[in-house]
């Protein structure tokens, strides 16, 4: 998995970048957003990166911010929403924006953005609202799970739990029925995990 690039912008031509790191150059889809906000060609550029691999190609996204690249994670598991429409919503809007129109259920803001439908953005509202909101310990902002309350390893067989597919609500809970939770992560997930397997 490539996390982040860091080098010179060697070419831009939207929504392409070319990051030379080192001498290797990467090929860089990112959304408008991003490439709005950066330097002129030759100049040192840090993008954080998602990388797609399908049958028939590799593609690595670059992102501005981490907000922007969570972002584009949690869109682009919503039914009928790929990589290229994750782009495009991320060059129409901002994260905040997106955030309130889910918050505030506004599928007019969303079926403005090239590509998508009402369809589209009813269930762009559905699937995310339940993402985003406060409940789910999921902040509007970062869009990083927040940590359930106590202590480092508490929060991060959180983290742990949400890299493996459970949602934040459902690791809470799992983490709050452990009879004891004043172990090691490695023993707070072992507990945990066993106890969703009996």
């Amino acid at each position: 998995m490539i996390g982040y690039l860091r080098g010179r912008l060697a070419r831009k031509q939207p929504p392409s970048l070319l990051v030379d790191v080192n001498g290797v150059g990467y090929e860089v889809e990112a959304p408008m957003s991003t490439i709005f906000g950066l330097p002129e060609i030759g100049a040192d550029v840090q993008l954080h990166t998602h990388f797609v691999v399908r049958q028939d190609q590799q593609t690595l996204y670059g992102f501005a911010t981490e907000a922007e690249r969570a972002l584009f994670r949690e869109v682009i598991k919503v039914s009928g929403v790929g990589a290229k429409m994750g782009l495009t919503i991320l060059s129409g809007i901002s994260v905040d924006g997106f955030a309130s129109c889910v918050q505030a259920e506004d599928k007019a803001a969303l079926t403005r953005l090239p590509g998508i439908g009402r369809k589209t953005a009813e269930r762009l509202i559905v699937e995310m609202r339940d993402r985003l909101a406060g409940d789910t310990g999921v902040s509007l902002s970062g869009l990083t799970p927040a940590g359930p309350a106590g202590g480092a390893p508490r929060n991060e067989a959180f983290h742990a739990l949400i890299s493996l597919g459970y949602k934040p609500a459902e690791a809470n809970k799992m983490l709050d029925n452990l009879s004891d939770d004043s172990g090691s992560t490695e023993e707070l997930l072992r507990q945990v995990l066993r106890s969703a397997a009996s």
